[in-house]
């Protein structure tokens, strides 16, 4: 940690350069916003613009318009410059539009300036304890002297035993709130580190499989050659520390056993009065589908690796197949050429270090023509038969993404509005499917609010003209 170090460290390294930006409390605010808070891994190119806008007018508004002068689309391109790299912008799934995702040294200075916040108060006792749990672990875990290991397990069974013999005379010593609430916090902080970490797994096989792309487009060797060096570099990547350890987190949570036991784990601890009483976002709450979501991510990034290698032995056989026909048409056309004037060599024709395989035609099975199949005549019975069609033709289909673009579009001039009033500016016209529709909606959107303990009142108008009320829970959208 010398001065010259970290004279270069912040002159390169885009986790200082972003805290050092002139417009670093917009970008920085904008990124979390979008895709720490609500956990969302990448975001399309046509809604970024749309939610970047949102926030650009609503800080003119309060800073004026000389405060952040340049338009939205302007930002995401000097966010998502190389040179810069705030975000990374990539094309996926074959599409034509670009996603954009937050880079690992983004991930790490949000981090950073979130650990900044004054807390509710540090907890010391459960870190100290996880410190001598994991102690004991790796010294337990690496003794080679069975009778060490089993004379750990006999005091552990002892401790287990006494803990037992309390708890049947009645004597219960549980956590107190103190105690809950700190572990229940240093749980949260452990999970949204372990996500900010998955961005950087994800990152290291972006990496490899950008050096594959130019070592392809690059390279002079044969094609066994380029293949083993890959499948080598790919083999370094899944057998170092990180990649065993990814690969034993996976299989942990792919686990139907360790899944359910996670859940009924969050639907306990939530339940208790302590941490209701906290009122916290519900980040743990969707922690098993937010880990899920970052895990198929990584194995996502490593599939492309996969696909590019097939691209290349598709292009490879193309390419060898393309020379064999030309050798081919080559060979008829110089047998064309000599058909009248035949050579009088009984070696006329050599091919250097090949062998040709021996086919020869006597030795192919004969034709065998197929089975013709025998359909058997069956006259029916002239019956009538009454078939009702109309159903067929009464099918609706709700869009939710026009479900969707009619919040956004509501949501441009407001900052929340009732489903109720959203049905007065956009009419039901497609019954309760509709209403299903929207609250489908609502349900997957986090910013949306259902209140139980409150009812709205809905008028559906439909095709025929006819008139129906539906009374359900408020529901109100939030920008």
């Amino acid at each position: 940690m010398d001065h010259d170090y970290l004279y270069k460290l912040k002159a390169s390294h885009p986790t200082l350069r972003l805290l050092n930006a002139d417009n670093a409390p917009l970008i920085i605010s904008f990124l979390f916003r979008v895709f720490v808070k609500p956990n969302q891994r990448s975001l399309r190119y046509s809604e970024l613009v749309s939610r970047l806008d949102d926030f650009l007018f609503q800080l003119r508004d309060i800073y004026g318009e000389e405060h952040y002068p340049k338009s939205a689309k302007q930002y995401l391109e000097d966010w998502s410059n190389p040179k810069t790299a705030f975000v990374r912008k990539y094309y996926a799934d074959l599409g034509d539009e670009p996603e954009f995702d937050l880079t690992p040294a983004t991930e790490k200075a949000i981090d950073w300036l979130r650990s900044l916040e004054e807390k509710q108060f540090v907890g010391t006792e459960s870190r100290l304890l996880t410190v001598f749990q994991l102690l004991r672990e790796i010294v337990h875990k690496t003794e080679q002297d069975p009778a060490v290991r089993i004379a750990e397990l006999e005091r552990q069974k002892q401790d287990i035993d006494t803990e037992i013999d309390k708890i049947q005379a009645g004597i219960i010593e549980p956590f107190d709130p103190t105690q809950i609430k700190e572990r229940f916090f240093q749980v949260d902080e452990t999970a949204r580190k372990l996500l900010g970490d998955f961005r950087q797994v994800e990152y290291n096989f972006r990496a490899l499989d950008r050096q594959t792309r130019e070592r392809i487009a690059t390279s002079d060797k044969t094609k066994g050659q380029l293949l083993d060096d890959i499948f080598q570099e790919n083999d370094v990547i899944w057998d170092s520390d990180q990649g065993k350890s990814f690969r034993a987190f996976w299989e942990f949570l792919m686990s139907p056993r360790r899944q359910d036991e996670l859940e009924r784990l969050l639907v306990s601890v939530f339940d208790l009065d302590e941490i209701r009483s906290l009122a916290s976002e519900p980040f743990l709450e969707h922690i098993k589908v937010y880990l899920l979501e970052a895990g198929e991510n990584v194995y996502k990034t490593n599939n492309l690796l996969v696909e590019q290698l097939r691209k290349y032995l598709d292009d490879q056989t193309y390419l060898e197949n393309k020379r064999i026909t030309e050798l081919i048409k080559s060979i008829e056309k110089r047998a064309i050429e000599i058909k009248n004037t035949p050579p009088r060599e009984r070696n006329f024709a050599e091919l250097s270090e090949l062998k040709p395989a021996i086919d020869p035609v006597m030795s192919r099975g004969l034709f065998m023509p197929p089975t013709s199949p025998t359909i058997t005549a069956t006259p029916l019975d002239d019956v009538d038969v009454a078939i009702e069609l109309d159903a067929l033709y009464e099918q609706t289909f709700i869009d939710e993404t026009e479900l969707s673009a009619n919040i956004r579009q509501a949501l441009q001039n407001q900052s929340q509005i009732s489903l109720s009033q959203l049905a007065r500016r956009y009419p039901i016209r497609k019954g309760l499917a509709e209403i299903v529709g929207y609250l489908n909606l609502a349900s997957r959107d986090d910013k949306a609010y259902v209140a139980d303990d409150e009812t709205d009142m809905l008028y559906i108008t439909l095709s025929n003209g006819q008139s129906k009320q539906v009374e359900l829970p408020k529901v109100i959208f939030v920008r």
